[in-house]
């Protein structure tokens, strides 16, 4: 169905967060009669219903299939709920916004997947475009729906995508012709159940890929699906000039989105403008407070053990006090014990904390059983050194405790802004 194909046909929308939001408001605007379903009962939701859609809450309820020709899920709502299911049990086609959005849009996609570094290669990327004074529109995982575009984006506007394994669940003709894969790590293995099916989620991406598109993929790494010509990258990658932002995963990051670039035919000048310049993005090793010689770093983001293990790689040098916990995804979390350093320290919280105190006490690793986020910075901060470095990277999710890594990250900085 394309966007003219629409009018008229009645579309359930599952989730009505931000995603579900504009995907609703879309269908709107392509003339269907919409449906919305959330769980949720505080959702404001008064703009969906101005707008005609027959909004429905709370319980679900199979009668909501009735008539539906069309069911567009939200990323954060799982294949095994019961209208999802049911819809798939009676043969009703199932689209994740993002197959919505690429139906809509006819502007190039440059997609942006893997486990760890997406937003911050896709915000990279928007500035690269912008130093060569090319029109780009950044969506998807980094917080801006792609159904958001519609009706927005400039015509011949490029999209860069970043793309979740939620997202890439049900996606049917997405094509980008531009693909990146940064890394592949097992990750919300809670929802996928086992890493080959979070593996096979991340690489539909490439599925549609033609000879005519381009895939870029870390040097080494496994086949993925298509015919795009493969373009590969590492960190090691001689660059145009040397990235602003500290770490080497960030240097890779660096390294996938100069090949990427160079893809989508921008010159050499502006990438390495773009990586003089560009500052990273809040949560993701951003620097809040140098106080009394101590630094305070916010990682909120790194929510799995891979994420965390590069965050400690970024100090080699300097002696970490690490707020590590969370909700767990069913991760191991010895691997972590071997990137602590002699005179590091750890600060566990949430759900998980016991589980990480126990892996890193066997390992002699130091632990302080802080339980909330505020206990942490307190007991970091006392034990902290001028020259030290107070460390948010949880390895976790964050919906113990906070509505999301962002929020986590907000009260971290709001916490240590307040230190006296």
């Amino acid at each position: 169905m394309t966007g003219s194909e629409l009018a008229g046909r009645r579309v359930l929308v599952v989730g009505l967060a931000r995603s579900g939001t504009a995907a609703a408001e879309a269908l709107v605007g392509c003339g269907a009669h919409v449906v919305g379903f959330d769980r949720s009962e505080e959702l404001d939701l008064g703009r969906l219903a101005e707008l005609g859609v027959e909004v429905h809450r709370g319980r679900e309820e199979e009668r909501l299939l009735q008539g539906i020709e069309l069911v567009v899920k939200s990323p954060g709502v799982p294949g095994e709920t019961l209208l999802v299911e049911s819809a798939r049990e009676h043969d009703v086609p199932v689209w994740s916004e993002i197959e919505l959005g690429s139906r809509l849009l006819s502007n190039p996609i440059l997609g942006v997947t893997g486990t760890n570094g997406k937003t911050t290669t896709s915000e990279l990327l928007g500035v690269v475009f912008r130093a060569a004074g090319r029109p780009v529109e950044v969506a998807g995982n980094v917080g801006r729906p792609l159904t958001s575009l519609v009706g927005a984006a400039a015509e011949g506007a490029w999209v860069v995508c970043e793309l979740s394994s939620f997202q890439l669940e049900d996606v049917h003709t997405l094509k980008p012709r531009v693909g990146v894969i940064l890394n592949l790590e097992p990750d919300h293995l809670d929802r996928h159940g086992t890493f080959d099916a979070y593996a096979d989620a991340k690489l539909k991406m490439f599925e549609r890929q033609t000879a005519d598109d381009v895939a870029v993929l870390p040097r080494g790494f496994r086949s993925v699906p298509g015919e795009a010509e493969r373009i590969e990258f590492t960190g090691g990658d001689a660059l145009p000039a040397e990235p602003r932002i500290p770490g080497p995963h960030n240097r890779e990051n660096a390294a996938a989105a100069t090949a990427a670039a160079r893809a989508a035919g921008i010159d050499d000048d502006a990438i390495a403008e773009a990586l003089r310049t560009f500052e990273g993005v809040p949560h993701r090793i951003e620097l809040v407070r140098e106080h009394h010689g101590v630094r305070f770093v916010n990682d909120s983001k790194a929510t799995n053990v891979a994420a965390a293990l590069r965050a400690l790689a970024s100090f080699p040098e300097d002696r970490l006090h690490v707020i590590l916990g969370g909700r767990g995804k069913h991760e191991p979390y010895q691997p972590l014990a071997a990137a602590f350093k002699p005179g590091d320290a750890a600060y566990v919280i949430g759900e998980s904390g016991e589980d990480i105190a126990r892996a890193l006490g066997d390992a002699d690793v130091p632990v302080v059983r802080a339980g909330t986020l505020e206990t942490a910075i307190a007991a970091a901060a006392a034990a902290a050194a001028p020259s030290d470095v107070v460390l948010l990277s949880p390895a976790c999710a964050s919906f113990d405790q906070f509505r999301d890594f962002e929020a986590r990250g907000d009260a971290f900085r709001s916490v240590v802004e307040a230190l006296s």
